[in-house]
Order: C-alpha cells, then sequence, then structure tokens
C-alpha cells in the first residue's frame, strides 16, 4: 500500500489555531518555516526582547489554558498582521510591529474571562508579552524544534477507543499527516529509520510525549476526551505517545499534499 501525505499544518503562534496548507517549506534549521514563530509569554518571565527557549508552561498554552482553543488566529506574515476571533468577534486585529502592545492586552482580558487559567490571581504576570519576530521558529517544546508526523490509522484507532471515531487530529499539533500504513502506530517502527516524504528526507527520532494539551477540543477549549490515559491502557504503555519526530536531513526542502512517503531504512 502506498503510504502518502493527507494534511499539512504549521502553528503561526505557540498553541493557537493551526494554518492547513497544501506545502510546508522545511528551512535550513530543520524547521517548517512560519511555524511557532509567535509566543504569548507570561509578564515576569524574562525581558520582551529575550527569547531564549523556556518550558511551555511560561506562555499561555493549552495546557494550562485550554479555553484559548476558542481563540481563531489567522496571521499574514508578509503584511506581519495578526487577527484574532473568540466567537466570531474579533477581539484584536494589528500589526506585529507596532500594535503589540494593544493586542496583547485584548488576549489577556480574553483569558482572565476563563475558568482556567494561569492569570488569575497573579498580576505579575499580566498583561501577556507578544514574544517572537514573526520569522524564526522559537517557541517549539524542545530547544532543537521539531517537525512531527503521525498517520490517520493511528488517530482512528485512538479515537474507537476514546468512543469519537471523528477525532480531531489538530489536537496533536503536527505538521504532516499520513495515510496508507498497514496498521495502527507503525511510524512508532520507523525509529531511527531514514524516510523520504517527497524530496525532503528525515530521520525518525522518537514518539513525541503528549500533555494535558491533547484533552483539550480544539474548538470549544472544553477538555473532554482522556487522551493521555488511553494511550497508556491501549496504545503505549510506558508514556502517553502520539505522532512522532523527524530530524530533516536535506533541508531546505518542501513537502506537499499527496506526496509519497518511503522508508529508506
Amino acid at each position: 500500500m502506498t503510504i502518502k501525505v493527507t494534511k499539512l499544518h504549521r502553528h503561526p503562534v505557540k498553541s493557537f489555531t493551526p494554518e492547513p496548507l497544501e506545502r510546508l517549506s522545511v528551512t535550513s534549521e530543520g524547521r517548517i518555516a512560519g511555524d511557532r514563530v509567535l509566543a504569548f509569554r507570561l509578564a515576569d518571565v524574562a525581558p520582551p526582547d529575550d527569547v531564549e527557549w523556556r518550558r511551555k508552561h511560561n506562555y499561555i498554552a493549552l495546557a494550562n489554558t485550554p479555553g484559548m482553543a476558542r481563540m481563531s488566529l489567522s496571521f499574514d506574515e508578509s503584511a506581519r498582521r495578526l487577527r484574532i476571533d473568540v466567537d466570531g468577534l474579533t477581539i484584536a486585529d494589528g500589526s506585529i510591529d507596532d500594535d503589540r502592545d494593544q493586542i496583547a492586552q485584548a488576549v489577556t482580558d480574553f483569558v482572565l474571562t476563563l475558568e482556567d487559567n494561569p492569570l488569575e490571581g497573579h498580576p505579575e504576570r499580566q498583561p501577556l508579552v507578544l514574544v517572537g519576530d514573526g520569522r524564526r521558529g522559537l517557541f517549539h517544546d524542545t530547544p532543537d524544534g521539531q517537525v512531527t508526523l503521525y498517520s490517520e490509522e493511528s488517530l482512528a484507532a485512538l479515537g474507537q477507543k476514546l468512543g469519537d471515531p471523528a477525532l480531531d487530529g489538530r489536537r496533536f499539533r503536527a505538521n504532516i499527516a499520513i495515510s496508507g500504513v498497514s496498521e495502527p502506530f507503525e511510524e512508532f517502527t520507523w525509529a531511527g529509520k531514514h524516510i523520504a516524504i517527497g524530496e525532503a528526507e528525515f530521520r525518525v527520532t522518537a514518539p513525541v510525549v503528549r500533555c494535558l494539551a491533547t484533552h483539550a477540543n480544539p474548538v470549544t477549549g472544553e477538555r473532554d476526551r482522556a487522551v493521555m490515559d488511553t494511550l497508556i491502557t491501549h496504545f503505549t504503555p510506558d508514556r502517553p505517545e502520539f505522532a512522532v519526530m523527524l530530524e530533516p536531513l536535506n533541508a531546505p526542502s518542501k513537502i506537499e499534499t499527496g506526496a509519497e512517503l518511503r522508508v529508506l531504512g
């Protein structure tokens, strides 16, 4: 059976709306171009111009602010404009060069309305700070960045155990979805192997360990699925793992939907 790419996503702002694309560019630094290039950080963590890598809990993220999934985001990288809507209403729309403080304040105000958030009772963390230059992917969950992939067969198997056959793959914040593997979680067996996706070549390094972010519905923000417990009970007994990390071998390169994936050994 031929294995092919079915979906591609990048995430311009850490933990916000994935952007579906027909093509992704892999940079010479081994990251997806335009992926995690901005983030909203807690105010007391560091000065605004300090973009040293930090763990996700220094930012608003789905793990500590599940309701942020209700914010729908679009980022025009050429115009350098960020727009954020909540339930169909625009709460922020401006330049990341000139309007950062206004955008960050609007997001802060919304986050404070949510039942679960890291700002309530912590004035030192307010207002949030919009960090990043909109170009470099600095806000991944690992300091080296990552390109991530899962199979639709794995997603379907997990959805069946969760009682949700339409389980939304956006929960897993991955860049690449594929279809055509012979069995669920086959991609885990590729660890240490080289694969080619069209012209792009990668080494599969390891599965991705999941966190509470996966419990949040990517539309409503409700923690409505016990993903971590279900993975451990039925699929990955040592740790809750879903998707695999890829190390690019011939970047810069490109990946397109419909591209064939080959396991090179």
